[in-house]
């Protein structure tokens, strides 16, 4: 895969800056704000954050020690009805036994204009309540009371997280618009962050040194016989504190696009990841630098590596499995599909253990990692060169540089002398180096027994074809009665048997015939539905009475009926972010169409081809009469799963020209 060039990744701190932070303060609500009737930049807002500070502390708590407390203050205009989503606001939380943070609410009031006085309402204490997510995650939720159109809403919150070695990210941009965002992080000489930015646009950036203090309370418990009882005293160390304010203004709504991965990936924000410590009288502590150091300390945690080197639980039902195997072709799918059919996913991800792999086995239950480390070890065992790949899915975000937290799921991959074979045994209808849609994210890091990493592409570069035969007649009251026979391979075929076996038959047929022009299905049979590595065929008739058009004595049809693309869905004069279509894919038609009988054919519609750039991709339609039967051979093919912005003006002409052609109508003139 090209390497596409979106971020800019700059360290920050290296950035010079004037900017001043202006005074905002909560409760200073004006009557202009009040008043405005439309975002003056952005007339299409529902709302916009008028202003959003945040500041992260790393404190010394007597108690706990050194913390990170993150306030948040923010001030949201809302314009219309359609806005009234940002009066409710969610903050999530680590609820876990690792890392237990706490939020806290506050000052929560709704400003509106009556007869020209501001009137105020404020949250009741029963207006906010905490929602568990998952067994790691929660949320304190609250909903602003008395909203209208026109109302300003404002609140604060606080995080209270027990390690100092975290700092949340920032986001500048939003779904709104941001007239001013402010970001500051108070951080004690002992703890060095890098920062990083992602996005296109850039805060201004002010730096400052503060002399600080922090007074410790020290415990001494004298032993032995005659001794003085315990001691208890203060000692007081004085530090600089590294200041750091990002300041971000008239920042315009993230808009989405078609076919982008993730909107967030492109969302103006800043990042923190801890680098290193140095406390008085004890030595220097690296963490993350490189990618090679995280992956090292992912690969030493407790709940990764040594997960590996467990063997026991799964050696007596690996030999009889293996026994008959010769290939290694044969032991990958042997060991992959003993995983996948004796291991569920409890849906929940992360690439490290939970359960732990013997237990997940035990139980047949378990994490991403569980499974996936398992099957590595598996690999392993049957003599196999498998190593796992720590991956950032789609939801989370593409892994822009060195960070522990980068990942949130890990899989195995197999080295073979044609490169690797990439195996996530969490999904039933997966196959070797058909992954799951969440996990084709760019790349993912590869880790060795040495510690040793590489990057490598989770991008499929195979294409997944979607063959399509059909054949149909039309009578001379414009039905059209056919059959199809629908053949998916790879990610198609994958995402096709996920389809059937979310619903029950008849939905799935009610869905298909709602989304292709109300048309009536019989005869409906599917084939290799459990066969993952033969293409999924399904086969059926139909019938339909609104696919053709009936105008004096002049029929009219698309020759594709209801598989026609008529939407281009690249309509922005200018794209700001990749294209994104998840795996290279070719979709091919073979349509046989029988006119009715005291017809014939006034216009077909004329041949055409069109060939991408660099092979991008390429779009053929041929057809051709004979008697009264009309043969038609379509081919629409994209060959790389991402294509730069560079390449979108391509890209959108071939899909104006690909849907202008498949638009086109078969004239039928009564004789």
């Amino acid at each position: 895969m090209k390497i596409i060039k979106l971020f800019s990744l700059t360290a920050i701190l290296l950035i010079a800056s004037k900017a001043m932070a202006q005074e905002f303060k909560l409760g200073k609500v004006s009557i202009a704000e009040l008043e405005q009737k439309a975002h003056p930049k952005d007339s299409a807002a529902a709302a916009a954050i008028l202003y959003k500070k945040g500041t992260a502390r790393i404190e010394y708590d007597p108690n706990d020690g050194f913390v990170t407390l993150t306030d948040v203050e923010t001030r949201i205009k809302i314009y219309r009805k359609e806005g009234y989503d940002w009066a409710n606001q969610a903050v999530w939380y680590q609820n876990n036994s690792n890392l237990k943070e706490k939020v806290f609410f506050g000052d929560v009031v709704t400003y509106n204009l009556v007869n020209g006085k501001i009137e105020k309402t404020k949250l009741k204490s029963d207006g906010v309540f905490d929602e568990v997510l998952s067994k790691y995650v929660a949320q304190k939720k609250m909903t602003m009371p008395n909203v209208k159109e026109g109302s300003v809403i404002e609140f604060r919150y606080t995080i209270k997280c027990p390690s100092p070695r975290i700092i949340r990210e920032w986001a500048f941009q939003s779904s709104i618009p941001v007239n001013y965002s402010e970001f500051s992080t108070f951080i004690p000489e002992y703890y060095v962050f890098n920062s990083r930015q992602k996005g296109y646009l850039f805060p201004k950036v002010t730096t400052a040194r503060n002399p600080k203090s922090v007074t410790f309370n020290i415990k001494e418990r004298n032993l032995g016989p005659g001794s003085a009882p315990t001691t208890f005293s203060t000692e007081k160390h004085d530090y600089m504190e590294n200041q750091t304010t990002f300041i971000a203004t008239d920042l315009p709504a993230m808009k989405d696009e078609a076919y982008v991965n993730n909107i967030e990936n492109y969302m103006s924000a800043v990042s923190h990841e801890l680098s290193l410590t140095k406390f008085p009288n004890s030595p220097m502590k690296e963490y993350s630098s490189d990618w090679n150091s995280v992956v090292r300390t992912i690969y030493e945690y407790d709940d990764f590596g040594p997960e590996l080197n467990k063997t026991g639980y799964f050696e007596e039902d690996l030999k009889k499995l293996l026994a008959e195997t010769k290939t290694p072709e044969e032991k990958i799918w042997v060991i992959f599909n003993h995983v996948k059919a004796n291991i569920k996913w409890n849906s929940y991800t992360g690439y490290a253990c939970d359960n732990g792999v013997k237990k997940a086995y035990k139980e047949k239950t378990g994490n991403i990692a569980d499974i996936n480390l398992m099957l590595t070890a598996m690999l392993r065992y049957s003599g196999l060169t498998a190593n796992p790949v720590l991956v950032s899915t789609r939801s989370n975000g593409i892994a822009l540089f060195p960070n522990r937290t980068a990942f949130n799921y890990v899989i195995a991959a197999v080295e073979t002398p044609n490169g690797n074979i990439l195996l996530d045994a969490t999904d039933k209808y997966s196959i070797p180096n058909v992954l799951p849609l969440r996990v084709l994210n760019w790349s993912g890091r590869l880790i060795r027994k040495d510690g040793s990493s590489e990057e490598i592409n989770l991008m499929p570069e195979k294409t997944s074809a979607d063959n399509v035969f059909m054949n149909y007649s039309i009578d001379n009251t414009g039905k059209v009665t056919g059959k199809t026979r629908r053949q998916c391979m790879d990610y198609n075929a994958m995402i096709t048997r996920s389809n059937i076996e979310s619903l029950k038959e008849e939905e799935y047929l009610e869905k298909l015939e709602n989304q292709n022009n109300k048309i009536e299905i019989s005869e409906y049979s599917k084939t290799n539905e459990k066969d993952m590595l033969l293409p999924i065929i399904e086969t059926y008739s139909f019938t339909g009475n609104n696919l053709c058009e009936l105008i004096g004595d002049k029929i009219y049809v698309s020759p594709m009926l209801f598989f026609t693309n008529d939407k281009n869905p690249f309509k922005q004069e200018v794209r700001e972010y990749p294209v994104d279509f998840s795996y290279p894919f070719a979709d091919k038609y073979n349509i046989t169409i029988k006119i009715p009988e005291g017809f014939a054919v006034e216009t077909l519609p004329a041949p055409a081809a069109l060939t991408m750039e660099d092979n991008l991709g390429a779009f053929k339609f041929n057809i051709a009469a004979n008697g009264d039967t009309l043969q038609l051979s379509i081919l629409h093919q994209i060959n790389e799963a991402i294509v730069s912005t560079e390449k979108y003006d391509m890209l959108k002409e071939y899909y104006k020209t690909m849907i202008a052609k498949q638009t086109e109508k078969i004239v039928l003139k009564r004789i």
